[in-house]
Parts: structure tokens; C-alpha cells; sequence
């Protein structure tokens, strides 16, 4: 007990359907909010299903005041990470009270703290792989799947803790119904002097295709901030999870002389889908998702893309993320889809930035990573 708040370390089955829905207790208000799907949460935090705990170790807190949950919390150790003395924390959930968030964070690093990790980063829910960043502009607009959303006064509220942004996540927004820039399609007609080519998945390789562009994303993104390569477990486990979204029209593979160099993956925006689901699938919410799947989307995703970095500074390489863009862009609105977000991005990935911009694609939310030096 501390000030009146019990924090409960999350160790049985109830408690970790508690912590779960706790977000759609607290954030029942706000119409931008959308509650993820219990089931989907339960295998992304079971040690048993989600291949980050082969190389992570987790704890998940509630905070817990006057007989009722007011808050959550988690805290990770990877050990994939490059400077062992970094520990994460994420899945921070509250009310917006200061003693709350203050209890919750205190919890998290004295964890983090007694297994030797002298600073803290986050959110990640759970790893950089997944959910990332606090969203800290933005609030008005519901997220796209596998996208946080958070109040306006998280932000506030941690930092009034000490931590300090570490580096924002920008997340476009593009109307594909929008011709292209000028510069842009002169950029795409340049194509026809390189051996440049653009193809979609073939789903008869499903498996294959799917090593084909993780290796080009670990590849391409291997230098960036942050970054920890996806497991083979983890390219397994992705590839299962997403094959019923994944339309083999919606990938784009960029090819030079026959050799994959590049790719991209847009996916519908399942946030859409559930939004009226209050995270139930079961007893009859499956039968509508299966259905709304085949009607299609308005909104979608681009969450992996990737050039690989031995041709990222070449014309060619220069040339394959407008490629890559647009064959999905054409793909998407061929579907009915009208939007699409492209995320995310980190700040001071300026070329890629400029390339999405030069497509006509605007900034409209942010996400923040932090990070606290802890105290010995």
C-alpha cells in the first residue's frame, strides 16, 4: 500500500483479463477510443504464445484504490537490447490523478531497478516491434490497428515524474484519392530507365514471401534508433497472425534484375472493424468481423516497409519507396479503401519522411517515446 493505492503484481488469469480491460473502464468517455479484442490481448501478453518472452521477461501491475482498479502499468527487460542497463516499461493506463501515475511508475522502476537497469524507456507495449510511443498529438482521431491512444494528460503526468522525451514517432495520414504531386509522378515515370519492377505476394510462397521481406525490413531499418530485429520466432508467429488480413494485392515487392530490394505491406484497419465491439469477439461479434472483412475497409495501414540499405542511396533505391507507395495506393483504392496511415516514422528519418511527404501525405499524430535515468 501506498497512499491509499494497493498495487497488485498480475499473476492469475482474472487479474490479467482486469488489466486488460482496464483501459475501456477508464477511457469509456473519450469517442476516439477504441477497445482491442480480449482474446488478441491474452496471446500477446501469455509467455506461452508471444515469442518476445523467449528473449524477454515482463511484470504487469493494477493499481487498485478504494475497492477499484485505477491504474496499470508493466515493466520489461529484453535482452536483445544492445546496452543491457536499459529496462522498458509500457501498457501505462491510469486516471488522471498524480498519486496514481506516481505509484504505478515507482512500482515499475524499482523492478527495473533490483535487476541491474540504471535507465528506463517507454512505452513500448511490449516491445518496439509492437505498440510503441505515447500519443501526445493526435487525440481527436481514433488509432489504427496496433496503434496506442492515450489522454491528453498522460503525457503531462509522466513527465511531471522526470522522464524526458527520447525520440517522437510521426504517424501520416494519406488520401489516396488524390492525384499525385507533380514531382512525385515525374519521380515514378523515371522508373522506366532503371530495371526496376514492381510485384505483388505471391500467396502460393506465403512463408517464403514473408522470410523474403522480414529480411529486407532487418535489413533496411537494422541502423535506425532502437531498433531490434525480429526473431525467426517472431517472423512465424507475424506471418500466422497476419494471414487472414493479409491480401497478396496489398504487398508490394520491389525487384532490380530479379532481386527483391524493397517492400511494403498495407493492411485493413481492424480498428474500423471493431470499434462497436467493446473488445468482445465471442459469442457472435467473429461472425461480424468475418463479414465486415469481406465488405472491406475505408481506412488502412501501412505498418512494414523497407528498402534494403546496399541500395538505399542509389537513384534506384532513391526511386523504390514512391514505387512501393504508389502500388499500394492504387491497390488500396481499388478496394474502396480512402485513407491510409503510414506509420510510424521516427522524427529525424528525413528521407523517408520527404519521400512520404513529396507524396502528399500529412503528419496528424505523435507518438513519444521517453526516457528517465533511475536513481541508486
Amino acid at each position: 500500500m501506498m497512499g491509499g493505492i494497493e498495487i497488485i503484481p498480475v499473476a492469475t488469469a482474472a487479474e490479467l483479463d482486469r488489466f486488460i480491460k482496464l483501459p475501456s473502464q477508464l477511457y469509456a468517455g473519450d469517442p476516439a477510443f477504441v477497445a482491442p479484442l480480449v482474446l488478441e490481448r491474452r496471446e500477446a501478453l501469455s509467455p506461452a504464445k508471444n515469442p518476445y518472452f523467449q528473449h524477454a521477461e515482463a511484470q504487469f501491475w493494477l493499481a487498485r484504490r478504494d475497492g477499484r482498479d485505477v491504474g496499470r502499468i508493466s515493466a520489461q527487460i529484453d535482452r536483445l537490447l544492445p546496452d543491457h542497463e536499459v529496462g522498458h516499461f509500457g501498457m501505462i493506463a491510469a486516471e488522471d490523478d498524480a498519486e496514481v501515475f506516481a505509484t504505478l511508475f515507482a512500482t515499475a522502476e524499482s523492478w527495473l531497478r533490483a535487476r541491474g537497469k540504471r535507465r528506463v524507456m517507454g512505452p513500448f507495449n511490449l516491445s518496439i516491434n509492437e505498440e510503441t510511443g505515447l500519443l501526445i498529438e493526435g487525440f481527436d482521431t481514433p488509432p489504427v490497428m496496433l496503434m496506442g491512444h492515450d489522454p491528453r494528460y498522460a503525457g503531462p503526468r509522466i513527465e511531471a515524474l522526470g522522464y524526458a522525451k527520447a525520440k517522437d514517432l510521426i504517424a501520416y495520414l494519406y488520401d489516396i484519392d488524390h492525384e499525385l504531386p507533380a514531382a512525385a509522378r515525374r519521380k515514378l515515370d523515371s522508373r522506366k530507365a532503371t530495371a526496376l519492377t514492381v510485384r505483388h505476394l505471391d500467396k502460393r510462397r506465403y512463408l517464403e514471401e514473408f522470410d523474403t521481406v522480414t529480411a529486407i525490413f532487418n535489413d533496411a531499418w537494422s541502423q535506425n534508433w532502437g531498433f531490434i530485429a525480429f526473431t525467426e520466432a517472431e517472423i512465424k508467429h507475424m506471418a500466422k497472425s497476419l494471414k487472414m488480413l493479409i491480401d497478396p494485392t496489398c504487398v508490394a515487392i520491389v525487384e532490380m534484375n530479379g532481386e527483391a530490394i524493397g517492400f511494403g505491406i498495407a493492411l485493413p484497419n481492424l480498428n474500423e472493424l471493431i470499434a462497436d465491439f467493446d473488445g468482445r469477439l465471442l459469442p457472435f461479434n467473429w461472425l461480424k468481423l468475418l463479414y465486415r472483412l469481406r465488405r472491406g475497409t475505408k481506412t488502412a495501414r501501412v505498418p512494414l516497409m523497407g528498402i534494403r540499405r546496399s541500395c538505399s542511396t542509389s537513384f534506384a533505391g532513391g526511386l523504390a519507396p514512391f514505387i512501393v507507395i504508389d502500388a499500394l495506393r492504387k491497390a488500396l483504392r481499388a478496394k474502396g479503401v480512402k485513407q491510409v496511415e503510414l506509420s510510424w516514422i521516427l522524427e529525424d528519418n528525413r528521407p523517408m519522411r520527404h519521400v512520404i511527404e513529396a507524396l502528399g501525405a500529412n503528419p496528424y499524430k505523435t507518438y513519444r517515446v521517453y526516457d528517465k535515468i533511475l536513481p541508486q
